[in-house]
């Protein structure tokens, strides 16, 4: 795809994903799998925690909505195979699971 036919949204993505790399001292093919790897993880636990609010009825902190005797629990860590490796992410936890 030219640069004449991205659409300003996908310029200020590609903007913003030149800062990241440029912000993280990327240098090698070795730091660009660990930065997958680090965004793969921040995905599955934003995921995760999000699924937990929508499981529980309320979000983190939010007490005064809380309507339900489960509350969250703490994290656990997982690994995750990936096709740039293991990955370890912190599964959150609710005390009815």
């Amino acid at each position: 795809m030219s640069r004449k036919s991205r659409t300003p949204e996908e310029q200020a993505r590609r903007e913003k994903i030149r800062a990241l790399l440029q912000e993280s001292n990327v240098t090698s093919m070795e730091d660009i799998q660990n930065l997958f790897k680090e965004t793969i993880a921040e995905f599955m636990e934003n995921g995760l925690e999000a699924e937990l609010d929508d499981s529980l009825g309320y979000g983190k902190y939010d007490y005064k909505n809380k309507d339900t005797d489960n509350s969250r629990n703490g994290h656990s860590r997982k690994n995750l195979r990936t096709s740039f490796g293991d990955v370890e992410i912190s599964v959150p936890r609710d005390r009815k699971g």
